[in-house]
């Protein structure tokens, strides 16, 4: 019996504001839970498995800064495709703004990495802990060898988890194989062990220590949600129609018989929030969507024989008896701008060329052949894209007035860029005075005559 006083105890003293005390979540069970157990699985195979992933003979997706390749399954994108690369952006902006009208921050709560690796650190602490009532109990008791025992195999698997995080992260940005094998034998460059080292201590801090002030006062979403979030909107709620007045009752006792609604005041909402809030205040911006309070709130329904719904998904307007309107304009001009832009990235992708043609004239002014003829000098930077080899035959406009020095063709290999010197040289009676424009082709050995063109600058004598 003293045992449960003093945890009674313990945990009455919790119930202080955030900012005094450190917000220990309690476990708990339910739909919700499993839910985002479930993503979070799924998240994490993602995350630490597709880095081990091969295709094509290299890294499935593999970011090469040094190569200035980004590599994405069967697609290599390069420089020149940022623009492409930056719609995939737009495309996650504004799937957050859908899911924002829809349904509030859903994504923090199931798939943000920072709630995910949150409750994966909370999963390390109780293991390591115990739950809530033995972690508070913890945090109060003096120093002694098991407290320091316990806080050393919490902060054990907290580093441990996030160095395994930091190498796969570093590893989408340099061969995940060949950073391991030099980071077992101590022979990882300076850089590849500072990254390590950063993300490494990034992740300790942000998910070990601060939790939920990076939702607080980093993360700019909770502050805009409320510009976002309509009556329409389906968010975690109250339902303060039905728990109102509250009040601790008998088990057996129904609402009616004792003049209180059917929230008990358990708390119980109160302490499985990971950032501390009680949900029966009104939808707030520290509200990450997690339903934690949702199965908390359910399992306590179920042991008085309540109808479970008290804290649930819902709009204001339904919990003022109304009906949710889904298709509202708001909502359904995020979502059209939404598949719009993902056709376009489709189609940008699609129809981009896979054999890319530079050309760089030598900045020396014209000359003179043996011949009479102008000559001018250039450089072409050929690009294969693909991911196959191409034989690539190059070619000048108009062939039979022009002269060239330089191969007929040359192999490009799959994702490789090369360079060809290349001259060419004009009789002066078919040139005008000054500037002219001269076109290469590019074409491939079995394909279309014309594959690629660019447009250069030819200068000839300014008096003919």
């Amino acid at each position: 019996m003293s045992r449960l006083i003093s945890v009674k105890q313990i945990e009455s003293t919790s119930k202080v504001p955030e900012a005094e005390h450190k917000i220990q979540p309690r476990s708990f069970s339910g739909f919700y839970r499993r839910v985002r157990i479930t993503g979070g699985v799924v998240l994490f195979a993602l995350y630490f498995g597709v880095a081990w992933l091969d295709w094509g003979g290299r890294q499935a997706v593999l970011w090469d800064l040094s190569a200035k390749k980004f590599h994405i399954f069967s697609a290599t994108f390069w420089p020149e495709d940022l623009v492409l690369l930056s719609g995939i952006l737009l495309i996650c902006a504004f799937g957050l703004f859908f899911l924002t009208v829809l349904a509030g921050r859903v994504w923090c709560g199931y798939a943000c990495p920072q709630s995910v690796w949150t409750w994966v650190f909370l999963w390390a602490e109780r293991v390591a802990e115990g739950d809530r009532s033995k972690r508070i109990k913890l945090d109060a008791a003096p120093l002694s060898v098991k407290k320091i025992v316990r806080r050393g195999s919490k902060h054990g698997l907290w580093l441990l988890i996030s160095l395994l995080t930091a190498i796969t992260f570093v590893g989408y940005f340099t061969p995940i194989r060949d950073l391991v094998g030099d980071l077992f034998t101590l022979e990882a460059s300076g850089w590849a062990l500072f990254w390590v080292l950063f993300f490494t201590a990034a992740t300790y801090l942000n998910a070990g220590w601060l939790r939920e002030k990076v939702c607080f006062h980093m993360c700019p979403y909770g502050r805009f949600q409320s510009s976002m979030v309509d009556a329409d909107s389906v968010v975690i709620s109250y339902d303060a129609e039905r728990g109102e007045p509250r009040g601790s009752r008998r088990r057996d006792a129904m609402p009616a018989s004792v003049e209180l609604g059917d929230c008990i005041d358990c708390q119980l909402c109160v302490q499985v929030c990971p950032t501390g809030i009680d949900i029966r205040d009104g939808l707030q911006m520290e509200c990450i969507g997690c339903a934690a309070c949702i199965d908390a709130c359910d399992s306590i329904m179920d042991k008085m024989g309540y109808a479970r719904g008290l804290v649930r998904y819902a709009s204001e307007r339904d919990l003022k008896g109304g009906k949710t309107n889904l298709l509202r304009p708001r909502l359904v001009g995020y979502f059209a701008f939404l598949v719009l832009m993902i056709a376009v990235f489709a189609w940008g992708v699609a129809s981009r060329p896979l054999i890319t043609l530079d050309v760089e004239r030598d900045r020396g002014m014209y000359r003179y052949t043996n011949a009479g003829e102008v000559e001018n000098s250039y450089l072409l930077k050929l690009t294969n894209k693909d991911n196959s080899q191409k034989y690539l035959i190059i070619e000048v406009e108009d062939p039979l007035r022009v002269s060239t020095t330089g191969p007929l063709g040359v192999v490009v290999e799959a994702g490789e860029k090369v360079e060809v010197p290349y001259s060419v040289a004009l009789p002066a009676s078919a040139l005008n005075a000054g500037a002219n424009d001269i076109v290469f082709q590019i074409s491939t050995l079995h394909g279309e005559k014309e594959l690629i063109t660019e447009t250069s600058t030819f200068l000839a004598p300014s008096e003919q």
